[in-house]
Protein backbone atom coordinates (compact mmCIF):
# COMPACT_ATOMS: atom_id res chain seq x y z
CA UNK A 1 0.00 0.00 0.00
CA UNK A 2 1.33 3.45 -0.84
CA UNK A 3 2.11 6.07 1.76
CA UNK A 4 -0.53 8.74 2.41
CA UNK A 5 0.73 12.25 3.18
CA UNK A 6 -0.35 13.79 6.48
CA UNK A 7 0.90 16.88 8.27
CA UNK A 8 2.73 16.60 11.56
CA UNK A 9 -0.28 18.17 13.32
CA UNK A 10 -2.68 15.71 11.65
CA UNK A 11 -0.55 12.78 12.82
CA UNK A 12 -0.49 14.20 16.36
CA UNK A 13 -4.30 14.43 16.35
CA UNK A 14 -4.62 10.83 15.18
CA UNK A 15 -2.19 9.67 17.89
CA UNK A 16 -4.21 11.56 20.52
CA UNK A 17 -7.43 9.96 19.28
CA UNK A 18 -5.84 6.50 19.34
CA UNK A 19 -4.58 7.04 22.90
CA UNK A 20 -8.06 8.19 24.02
CA UNK A 21 -9.74 5.23 22.34
CA UNK A 22 -7.39 2.73 23.98
CA UNK A 23 -7.15 4.28 27.46
CA UNK A 24 -10.62 5.79 27.96
CA UNK A 25 -13.19 4.48 25.49
CA UNK A 26 -12.15 0.81 25.41
CA UNK A 27 -12.03 0.37 29.23
CA UNK A 28 -15.36 2.21 29.59
CA UNK A 29 -17.13 -0.06 27.11
CA UNK A 30 -15.62 -3.16 28.74
CA UNK A 31 -16.99 -1.98 32.08
CA UNK A 32 -20.39 -1.32 30.49
CA UNK A 33 -20.46 -4.85 29.06
CA UNK A 34 -19.55 -6.34 32.44
CA UNK A 35 -22.29 -4.27 34.10
CA UNK A 36 -24.87 -5.36 31.52
CA UNK A 37 -23.82 -9.02 31.93
CA UNK A 38 -24.42 -8.80 35.66
CA UNK A 39 -28.09 -8.07 34.94
CA UNK A 40 -28.70 -11.64 33.85
CA UNK A 41 -30.37 -12.86 30.64
CA UNK A 42 -28.34 -11.50 27.70
CA UNK A 43 -30.92 -12.44 25.04
CA UNK A 44 -33.22 -9.57 26.04
CA UNK A 45 -30.65 -7.16 27.42
CA UNK A 46 -30.65 -3.90 25.41
CA UNK A 47 -27.81 -2.44 27.48
CA UNK A 48 -25.61 -5.41 26.61
CA UNK A 49 -26.47 -5.17 22.91
CA UNK A 50 -25.73 -1.42 22.88
CA UNK A 51 -22.43 -1.89 24.73
CA UNK A 52 -21.33 -4.68 22.34
CA UNK A 53 -22.24 -2.49 19.36
CA UNK A 54 -20.24 0.41 20.85
CA UNK A 55 -17.32 -1.96 21.45
CA UNK A 56 -17.40 -3.00 17.79
CA UNK A 57 -17.34 0.63 16.72
CA UNK A 58 -14.42 1.47 19.03
CA UNK A 59 -12.37 -1.55 17.95
CA UNK A 60 -13.06 -0.71 14.29
CA UNK A 61 -11.97 2.89 14.79
CA UNK A 62 -8.80 1.78 16.61
CA UNK A 63 -7.93 -0.48 13.66
CA UNK A 64 -8.71 2.34 11.20
CA UNK A 65 -6.55 4.91 13.03
CA UNK A 66 -3.68 2.43 13.44
CA UNK A 67 -3.88 1.69 9.71
CA UNK A 68 -3.82 5.39 8.83
CA UNK A 69 -0.82 6.00 11.05
CA UNK A 70 0.92 2.93 9.65
CA UNK A 71 0.49 4.17 6.08
CA UNK A 72 1.20 7.82 6.88
CA UNK A 73 4.02 9.79 5.39
CA UNK A 74 4.32 12.51 8.03
CA UNK A 75 5.37 15.86 6.64
CA UNK A 76 6.29 18.83 8.82
CA UNK A 77 5.46 21.99 6.84
CA UNK A 78 8.08 23.94 8.84
CA UNK A 79 10.84 21.71 7.47
CA UNK A 80 9.87 22.24 3.83
CA UNK A 81 12.12 24.20 1.52
CA UNK A 82 10.21 24.43 -1.72
CA UNK A 83 11.53 27.84 -2.81
CA UNK A 84 8.09 29.46 -2.64
CA UNK A 85 6.35 26.74 -4.64
CA UNK A 86 2.95 25.44 -3.55
CA UNK A 87 3.40 21.94 -2.11
CA UNK A 88 1.64 19.66 0.37
CA UNK A 89 1.54 21.33 3.80
CA UNK A 90 1.95 24.86 2.45
CA UNK A 91 -0.28 27.65 3.71
CA UNK A 92 -1.50 29.97 0.96
CA UNK A 93 -2.99 33.43 0.89
CA UNK A 94 -5.20 33.66 -2.17
CA UNK A 95 -7.36 36.32 -3.74
CA UNK A 96 -10.57 35.13 -5.35
CA UNK A 97 -10.24 37.28 -8.48
CA UNK A 98 -13.94 36.96 -9.35
CA UNK A 99 -15.18 38.15 -5.94
CA UNK A 100 -12.20 40.18 -4.72
CA UNK A 101 -12.10 38.26 -1.43
CA UNK A 102 -8.95 36.99 0.24
CA UNK A 103 -8.82 33.46 1.66
CA UNK A 104 -6.15 31.44 3.41
CA UNK A 105 -5.85 27.70 2.88
CA UNK A 106 -3.43 25.02 4.02
CA UNK A 107 -3.08 21.98 1.77
CA UNK A 108 -3.45 18.86 3.93
CA UNK A 109 -4.32 15.16 3.69
CA UNK A 110 -7.87 13.92 3.13
CA UNK A 111 -8.43 13.08 6.81
CA UNK A 112 -7.35 16.54 7.96
CA UNK A 113 -9.39 18.58 5.49
CA UNK A 114 -11.81 21.02 7.10
CA UNK A 115 -12.83 24.01 5.00
CA UNK A 116 -14.10 25.87 8.09
CA UNK A 117 -10.54 25.78 9.46
CA UNK A 118 -9.04 26.71 6.10
CA UNK A 119 -7.64 23.23 5.46
CA UNK A 120 -8.24 21.81 1.99
CA UNK A 121 -7.53 18.30 0.81
CA UNK A 122 -4.56 17.62 -1.41
CA UNK A 123 -7.06 15.88 -3.71
CA UNK A 124 -9.49 18.80 -3.97
CA UNK A 125 -9.82 20.58 -7.33
CA UNK A 126 -8.44 23.82 -5.82
CA UNK A 127 -5.36 22.16 -4.29
CA UNK A 128 -4.64 20.14 -7.43
CA UNK A 129 -4.71 23.32 -9.51
CA UNK A 130 -2.44 25.19 -7.06
CA UNK A 131 0.26 22.53 -6.56
CA UNK A 132 3.52 23.55 -8.22
CA UNK A 133 2.56 27.21 -8.66
CA UNK A 134 4.27 30.25 -7.10
CA UNK A 135 3.19 33.52 -5.45
CA UNK A 136 1.98 35.91 -8.15
CA UNK A 137 0.55 33.12 -10.34
CA UNK A 138 -3.12 33.26 -11.33
CA UNK A 139 -4.82 29.88 -11.40
CA UNK A 140 -8.13 28.92 -12.96
CA UNK A 141 -9.98 26.18 -11.09
CA UNK A 142 -13.06 24.22 -12.10
CA UNK A 143 -14.92 23.69 -8.83
CA UNK A 144 -18.26 22.00 -8.18
CA UNK A 145 -19.69 25.55 -7.86
CA UNK A 146 -18.28 26.64 -11.24
CA UNK A 147 -15.10 28.16 -12.62
CA UNK A 148 -13.01 30.23 -10.15
CA UNK A 149 -9.87 32.24 -10.61
CA UNK A 150 -7.38 32.67 -7.77
CA UNK A 151 -4.23 34.76 -7.53
CA UNK A 152 -1.62 33.35 -5.16
CA UNK A 153 -0.58 36.22 -2.90
CA UNK A 154 1.76 34.36 -0.55
CA UNK A 155 3.08 30.83 0.11
CA UNK A 156 4.25 29.95 3.62
CA UNK A 157 5.51 26.78 5.27
CA UNK A 158 4.32 26.90 8.88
Amino acid sequence: MSKVPITLRGAELLKEELHRLKTVERPAVIAAIAEARSHGDLSENAEYDAAKERQGFIEGRIAEVEGKLGNAQIIDPKSLDADGRVVFGATLDLEDVDEGQNVTYQIVGDDEADIKQGKISLNSPVARALIGKFAGDVVEVQTPGGRREYEILDVRYE
